[in-house]
């Protein structure tokens, strides 16, 4: 899954995606955007059809969305959490809203981000929105407003990504993701204390997995 710790923005520790050729035991990549875009194209040995998260007639659109929303959101809890300056702090705050308001905005008149079916931009997004309320609202200092709260159209999207997913409960877990941010970013938790904080299915309402929010291409 998609994270913000990617060549070009935040460069601390993060745990990063890798892509690995088991056969030679080559790196092939550890950037989670061209990870997904690589999974994406790839011509499975079988029959019948796959799910296609970048349509071609969809894809400047993509490209689009997933630039602002990397800007603002993705790297912009970053940019906030780590922020060593009052300045530099406010201007990654204010994006991350900016962006949140963006995607409601977006949200409140299609299905998701790019349109009436799933696309890159929303697995792009989804790491960080799942993580958000639990998460980077509290430790990153961005909970001026709270996705569950304050954007709506935001959580009812948030919900229908979530339940496309059978092994939620073990792709998202809320609660571990807090103790890792918290245990593990000495610098910006010194004392290592955990807070309480809400779970993922306090943070979504309830959504039933629907096949038709994919686009499918025939192999």
């Amino acid at each position: 899954m998609y994270d913000a710790c990617t060549p070009g923005g935040y460069t601390g520790r993060c745990t990063a995606p890798l892509l690995v050729d088991l056969k030679t035991s080559t790196i092939i990549s550890n950037e989670s955007a061209d990870i997904i875009r690589m999974l994406n194209s790839l011509r499975l040995p079988a029959s019948g059809r796959v799910v296609d998260l970048y349509p071609p007639e969809l894809a400047a659109g993509i490209d689009a969305t997933n630039a602002w929303t990397y800007e603002l959101i993705n790297n912009g809890v970053y940019r906030a959490g780590f922020a060593t300056q009052q300045k530099a702090y406010e201007r990654a705050e204010a994006d991350v809203h900016a962006g949140w308001a963006r995607c409601d905005e977006a949200l409140s008149k299609a299905r998701f981000l790019c349109g009436d079916a799933v696309t890159e931009a929303d697995v792009r997004l989804l790491p960080t929105a799942a993580r958000f309320d639990g998460v980077y609202a509290s430790f990153f200092r961005c909970g001026r407003k709270l996705i569950r709260a304050d954007y709506p159209h935001v959580a009812r999207w948030l919900s229908e990504m979530l339940a496309l997913d059978p092994s939620v409960s073990s792709t998202f877990d809320l609660v571990g993701a807090r103790r890792s941010y918290y245990t593990n970013l000495f610098p910006l938790n010194p004392g290592g204390i955990v807070p309480a904080g809400p779970e993922l299915a306090a943070v979504t309402a309830a959504a039933e997995r629907d096949e038709s929010a994919f686009t499918w291409r025939e192999l």
